[in-house]
């Protein structure tokens, strides 16, 4: 891989990226909310389930879309 294929900027602002991960997480929420429930019965441990690894997922989430955002390999740059 050449350096080219890394910007020195982010295509893309943070504050992009922020509501980009809020909107996935809040989907992503109630997905694994759902799952833990079909497993689980409980409503509580549900959204307790729920919490928990979305909080933890979104962290990770925001660093991931933030490095990306600094690739430019794949996309056109005209």
């Amino acid at each position: 891989m050449t350096d080219a294929a890394f910007a020195r900027q982010p295509s893309q602002s943070r504050s992009r990226a922020i509501v980009k991960t809020v909107c996935y997480r809040l989907f992503m929420f109630a997905i694994t909310a759902g799952v833990a429930f079909l497993v689980t019965g409980a409503a509580g441990e549900a959204l307790s389930i729920g919490v928990a690894t979305n909080l933890l997922k979104t962290g990770t989430y925001y660093v991931y879309e933030r490095a990306w955002a600094h690739v430019t390999w794949g996309v056109d740059v005209r």
